[in-house]
């Protein structure tokens, strides 16, 4: 086991906020966690898992031991007749998985196309973009206990997914390393095209039946649209989550805020699009520090060139307060704060 220290981890999350690692461990390995578990000193210390870093606002220097997962492999590991079954490891990047899985001639992923981060972070927050979310395509996962050192292999009820939650947010929350997921493509392959900016992309395409491929472009066509790229504007994707409520409480909102963007759900409850609150209430393009609001999308908060996680949670507050104060409801961030 090779541990590096004073290891900055900028470079490390996509908001590029400065933070220093007292120790960092990589882990590419089932083995390379038990070595950790193991050792006489840092199998006892407390300890933080670092994926891609996309979901992360970092606010200080990091005591913990860093555990940086970047264990690869991809493959098709089962073949049914109402599905494939394929594999990841968790280090592997999401979208380079996603657009994998095409090559293989496999739909099922695409309109989760060009979601930051890595695979093993994706059962954590149950990613999910439109119309599909990582619990519709999850078969299982393979994971390392952080106090026993056993490997363990995880189904969907174990998991609890809901709404960009699982279990790994509570009672597994840093007491277990996911090292492998794999996912259930479904066979006959269906598009998902619930979503308006999808349906225009057919509409202007013309196409009536589009392949999987082409709904992987139109998403990536959306996002890079709508969404600032990391590698040039530092930010953590969607930082709020969509608000949930009653049927009653949009009607209510609707009464006072007709032009409202909200989505019913089968369970008779209503997602508000965050986004339209934060700038209906005058968000977008404003700035605290060296952090800011995207002029594009007012859902996500950008470092604007030299942001500190101080700055981004002053300005999240801020947001938080506006939006309970129009609204009365009070926006939860998807990011995890450390």
């Amino acid at each position: 086991m090779q541990l590096e220290h004073g290891v900055s981890l900028k470079p490390y999350n996509t908001f590029g906020l400065p933070a220093v690692a007292d120790t960092l461990v990589r882990i590419r390995s089932d083995a390379d966690v038990r070595r950790v578990v193991d050792h006489p000193v840092h199998g006892r210390a407390p300890k933080f898992i670092l994926g891609g870093g996309s979901n992360i606002i970092l606010t200080r220097d990091m005591p913990q031991l860093v555990l940086k997962i970047e264990v690869p492999g991809r493959r098709v590991v089962g073949e049914r007749d109402d599905a494939v079954i394929v594999e990841a490891g968790a280090g592997e990047n999401w979208h380079a998985f996603v657009a994998w899985t095409l090559d293989q001639g496999l739909g099922g992923l695409e309109n989760l196309a060009l979601i930051p981060g890595t695979v093993g972070a994706c059962p954590v927050q149950n990613i999910g973009a439109y119309g599909v979310e990582l619990r519709d395509r999850f078969d299982s996962l393979d994971a390392v206990d952080l106090v026993t050192g056993r490997s363990v292999t995880i189904g969907a009820q174990v998991c609890a997914f809901g709404y960009r939650d699982s279990v790994f947010k509570h009672a597994l929350a840093g007491r277990s390393v996911i090292t492998r997921v794999r996912l259930r493509l479904p066979r006959p392959w269906q598009p998902v095209l619930g979503y308006l900016d999808l349906e225009r992309k057919r509409d202007e395409a013309g196409v009536k039946d589009p392949s999987p491929r082409q709904i992987f472009d139109w998403v990536c066509d959306i996002r890079r649209a709508k969404l600032p790229d990391p590698e040039r504007i530092g930010n953590a994707g969607s930082f709020f989550k969509n608000p949930v409520v009653s049927a009653e409480q949009c009607r209510d909102i609707i009464g006072r805020d007709p032009e409202i963007v909200h989505y019913p759900l089968p369970d008779g409850s209503v997602k508000l699009a965050a986004g339209w609150m934060i700038d209906a209430c005058g968000w977008k393009g404003k700035t605290v520090g060296e952090a800011g609001v995207y002029e594009r999308q007012a859902l996500v908060l950008v470092n604007r060139g030299a942001a500190i996680g101080s700055e981004v949670m002053t300005l999240a507050r801020a947001i938080q307060e506006s939006v309970y104060g129009r609204f009365g409801i009070r926006l939860e961030p998807e990011p995890v704060v450390v």
